[in-house]
């Protein structure tokens, strides 16, 4: 008599706190956030100046060693334009993961994941830190794509420490966490050593946005490391998610309208 052994299909774990009620309740804060950031984008168009920041370039002349020519213009960015850009891009995904993207967004999160913040964010943090190192004399095009790279690698370190810290873990990795920090550092370094290099030349609401959004973008680490080491509230990976939903309208909204109020208001 043949023996049938019973086989079942291995249960994977759910991310702490990710149920019924919260996933609906992150469904409602998600098109909550795409009605705000959308708003805001508009609001920025309909007021904006035409005021551009141009990217500059000094492309070597000769052997190295060669004295560095004087910086030439290369194009222009019109910086209304850029603050809707990345306000439209979180709108995008805060749109896309309440309505039609919404069972893969609510897999993801059980799966302790969230791919949709990383790739806005790759793109939208990346305008913001841009647009903070443009008013603060970072402009040649080589600095800048240094910056993007930069920046975006930081951001994609957070989406690698989620892949590597799945619920059910037995033990947790924060390496991805810390090398993201290391990568996320070096453009505020860039931007501060231009700061203190101009002296009083600076205008006083740049200091107000370098000083606002840096401590907005460290917020955004500090969730994830208070995720990751499950410390109070943050032991429910939806709690860390709705912090994120938070920290990423505030962000925005406050570079929006610090850089409208000091430099694009009509």
């Amino acid at each position: 008599m043949s023996e049938h052994r019973a086989t079942t299909t291995p249960r994977i774990p759910t991310a702490s706190g990710v149920d019924d009620d919260r996933l609906e309740n992150l469904k409602r804060w998600n098109i909550a956030l795409t009605v705000l950031h959308t708003a805001q984008a508009v609001a920025v168009l309909v007021l904006a100046t035409s005021f551009a920041i141009t990217v500059t370039s000094n492309f070597p002349t000769g052997p190295p060693g060669t004295e560095v020519p004087a910086p030439e213009p290369l194009f222009d960015v019109r910086i209304g334009y850029a603050i809707a850009a990345f306000l439209l891009l979180a709108a995008l995904d805060h749109g896309l993961t309440g309505t039609v993207l919404r069972r893969r967004y609510e897999t993801d999160l059980r799966r302790g994941i969230n791919r949709f913040r990383w790739i806005e964010y790759s793109v939208s943090a990346t305008i913001m830190i841009v647009l903070i190192g443009f008013y603060n004399g970072i402009t040649t095009i080589t600095t800048v794509i240094a910056i993007i790279g930069t920046n975006v690698a930081m951001i994609l370190f957070g989406w690698v420490q989620e892949t590597m810290n799945p619920p059910g873990r037995e033990t947790t990795t924060m390496l991805p966490f810390w090398f993201g920090t290391i990568a996320g550092i070096a453009p505020w370094v860039a931007i501060a050593v231009n700061t203190i290099g101009a002296g009083d030349q600076v205008p006083g609401f740049v200091y107000g946005v370098i000083v606002s959004l840096f401590l907005f973008f460290m917020s955004f680490g500090l969730n994830q490391w208070l995720q990751y080491k499950e410390i109070g509230p943050w032991r429910s990976y939806a709690y860390g998610e709705k912090v994120y939903l938070v920290l990423s309208l505030g962000a925005k909204s406050a570079l929006a309208w610090q850089i409208f109020g000091g430099s694009l208001a009509g």
